[in-house]
């Protein structure tokens, strides 16, 4: 089925609102050392969270692969900072994300890599992320999923950084988390999957794997062993995608997402959107959030947010 772009108009605006990856640094001469650019820096950050929120509201998988890009294709940058004079740090980010489609099947793997130190020389940041997302299709309406998660935090050592770091922020490194890492698969169903309205659902069993800084060390804070080197949870992951189209200017949007184990509290989130484009020129948002979280002392939170893109 081919894929139905509503804001037509609105995606030209979000076109032209995008910033080339390898722009000039400054939009005018001057403009650094005045400090305008990192005014039109913020600016450009507030026009790409808007584009994101519409983006994600299109839903690009809820008509299946068949539109997607076939075979591998991704995108890699690095940027490094150091710094001296009055401040001496560094700072080094590596980002990247590849994808292979291939018929059916669908993959993409994300890596994120981050490393900083202070003014004293000491590690101030040491990040590594990754993901994984993969659809396998059956037909048009049955497909199977994977997701995973992995996150490192080497800070998280139990070894002090620097005589500035409080006695606080030291012991938090024992209850802090060194490794966490997620990984969950299920099937999913298309119950309708027209041009106006798509809804599918999917639900699968997760596994977390987590270290604190204390199972990595082996002790606690006050010398005593910890009882497990690790920890492992089975949960339960379950999501619904909701998309209806009223006519060529409005569409509607429900997503919601349930994750839940044995150990663990549960997690609720769902997100309603009204998107409408009130002209060719002026494209609008509205959505209500609410995450429900069953450990917290007010479990619900709600959140009111609204995107608008004009151009002229």
């Amino acid at each position: 089925m081919k894929k139905v772009t509503l804001l037509t108009s609105t995606a030209a605006i979000l076109a032209a609102l995008s910033v080339p990856a390898f722009a000039q640094s400054e939009i005018s001469t001057g403009a650094d050392a005045t400090g305008i650019s990192r005014i039109d820096d913020r600016i450009t950050d507030i026009e790409d969270s808007v584009t994101d929120s519409f983006d994600r509201d299109n839903d690009a998988d809820r008509f299946g692969p068949a539109d997607r890009r076939q075979g591998l294709f991704g995108t890699m940058s690095l940027s490094y900072t150091g710094r001296t004079g009055n401040t001496e740090n560094q700072d080094l980010a590596i980002g990247g994300r590849v994808n292979f489609n291939q018929g059916q099947f669908a993959q993409s793997v994300g890596l994120s890599i981050e490393f900083g130190e202070d003014d004293n020389g000491n590690k101030d940041q040491e990040e590594i992320n990754a993901i994984y997302d993969a659809q396998y299709y059956f037909n048009d309406q049955f497909y199977a999923f994977a997701l995973g998660r992995v996150t490192q935090n080497g800070l998280v050592d139990g070894v002090r950084n620097n005589e500035a770091q409080s006695d606080e922020d030291f012991a938090a490194e024992f209850d802090n988390l060194r490794t966490d890492a997620f990984l969950g698969f299920g099937p999913g169903y298309r119950i309708l999957n027209t041009q106006d309205t798509t809804w599918r659902v999917q639900a699968g069993v997760g596994v977390r794997y987590t270290k604190s800084g204390a199972q990595e060390l082996g002790f606690n804070l006050d010398g005593t062993p910890v009882g497990s080197s690790s920890d492992t949870d089975v949960g339960y992951i379950a999501s619904s995608r909701l998309y209806h189209r009223f006519n060529e200017n409005v569409f509607i949007t429900n997503d919601t997402d349930y994750l839940g184990s044995s150990d663990s509290p549960d997690v609720i989130t769902n997100e309603f959107g009204v998107n409408f484009r009130v002209s060719e020129q002026l494209a609008t948002r509205v959505s209500y959030t609410t995450a429900y979280q069953e450990e917290r002392e007010i479990r619900t939170n709600n959140t009111l947010g609204v995107a608008v893109v004009y151009g002229f």
